[in-house]
This record gives C-alpha cells, sequence and structure tokens, in this order.
C-alpha cells in the first residue's frame, strides 16, 4: 500500500505492521504498537524499513505442525517449561516478563517431541485434502460471521454450540493437514454436534429419531466409515 507520508508519524501502518511481523534479525520485537506508532517510538521498539533489507516474513523457526492447538498454545508451553528450568529470581523474572529472545528454543524441540508425535510424511497434500479443508475454513468463516453479526440474537447455549462447531472444524482442519489418523473421531463428532443443533432449533420426535439414529450408525459402522474416510482424503499421500 506504499507510505502514508506524515502519517507514517504517528499512526501504525501498513509498513509498521509488515515490519512486525518480519523474521529478518533486524526487525524482530519490533513496532509492537496496535494504533499509535509513537508508543513504540518512546519504548525504543521502532524500526523503520529499509528499503535494502528484503522482509522475510513468518516465524525465525516454523513451526512443525498445522495444529490449531498448537499453533495458539505452543509459546505459552515454551514459557511454562523455560520458567520451570530458570535458575534462580532473576531468570524466571524475565522468562515472564523479558523479550522472547530471552526464551532457550532448545524446549520448543522437546515440546514438539512430546506433543507432535506423529508419522511425518513428506507426501504433498492431496486435492480432497486442499478442497475439503477450504470449504471447512470457508464454512466456519461464514458461521464465525453469522454469530458476531446477529451475537445480541443468539442465546447462551446456541453461541456454545457454534463455538463448538467453529473449534471443532479449525481442530479439524490442522489434523487433516498433519495427516492424522484420528480425525474420523472428530468428523463423527462434529456430525452429532451438527444434528443436536438441529434437535435444539427443531425439538421434535423425527429429529430426535435421526440423531440417535446416526449415532447407533457412527457407532456401528466406525471401523469402515474411518478406513473409508482416511483412504479419500490420504490415498495420494500414503508411503
Amino acid at each position: 500500500m506504499g507510505k502514508w507520508g506524515w502519517f507514517e508519524k504517528i499512526l501504525v501502518t501498513p509498513t509498521h505492521h509488515g515490519i512486525h511481523h518480519a523474521s529478518n534479525p533486524e526487525y524482530l520485537d519490533k513496532n509492537y504498537g496496535d494504533v499509535l506508532i509513537i508508543w513504540d517510538k518512546l519504548f525504543g521498539t521502532f524500526a523503520k524499513e529499509d528499503q535494502n533489507i528484503k522482509i522475510t516474513y513468518g516465524l525465525t523457526k516454523p513451526l512443525e505442525s498445522h495444529s490449531f492447538l498448537w499453533q495458539h498454545f505452543h509459546f505459552m508451553l515454551e514459557i511454562l517449561l523455560n520458567f520451570y528450568y530458570a535458575k534462580g529470581f532473576k531468570q524466571k523474572w524475565r522468562t515472564l516478563f523479558g523479550k522472547p529472545d530471552d526464551l532457550d528454543p532448545r524446549y520448543r524441540a522437546i515440546l514438539e517431541r512430546k506433543f507432535l508425535r506423529y508419522r511425518r510424511t513428506k507426501a504433498a497434500p492431496t486435492t480432497a485434502m486442499r478442497y475439503y479443508v477450504s470449504i471447512q475454513t470457508g464454512i466456519s468463516l461464514m458461521v464465525l460471521f453469522i454469530v458476531l453479526l446477529f451475537e445480541k440474537y443468539f442465546s447462551a447455549p446456541s453461541l456454545t454450540l457454534f463455538s463448538l462447531f467453529i473449534i471443532i472444524s479449525l481442530i479439524n482442519c490442522g489434523a487433516i493437514l498433519d495427516q492424522r489418523r484420528w480425525i474420523s473421531y472428530l468428523e463423527i463428532a462434529r456430525a452429532c454436534l451438527v444434528l443436536f443443533i438441529c434437535y435444539y432449533y427443531f425439538p421434535s420426535s423425527y429429529t430426535a429419531t435421526i440423531f440417535v439414529s446416526a449415532i447407533m450408525i457412527a457407532i456401528v459402522y466406525f471401523s469402515d466409515i474411518q478406513r473409508f474416510y482416511t483412504r479419500v482424503l490420504y490415498s495420494k499421500s500414503e508411503t
């Protein structure tokens, strides 16, 4: 979007915010402000874009998983592990209130070995995976938009049910991209949730019968459903 003239001196412009997301050593821990850039200038965390440096976006060490949960909570776990092994009050204080550079990067590898134990594959995602994840993401965004737009018209139970649907869908998308084999459990849980939402809004003996019947079918034919589901999604990614 280019430079914003004198606004660059006061506001957090796209140029300033882009630097915040850069992984270049020169731009790490810079431009934290959300609206006003003057705070970064006051606290010494401001960095101006250098035209001679090509910006590289992302993390300095890419995550080893597409997991929605891992992406959101790995840093908290790293802080806790660093704090646990920190020696002395000063080091523990820096772990909690210092810079990200104060954390020992070796602990992420330890956490990855503990929580990301799955068969790694270098096979590219199949076409079915890409389409399915794209559709799920689109539906989740649509539901989220509707819930946020009409939030005051929904009851607390309704908001809880729709929130669960969104969360399960996001976790499922990450699990599919990681080519996990337990995604069928999430799919069945989400299908049951959708049927329960239908029963919640249209309570009748018919919807109750459909809900109970779907659960019984999922239990009886779970193995067949799991094999078919994983074969369709991962058939071209098997090693």
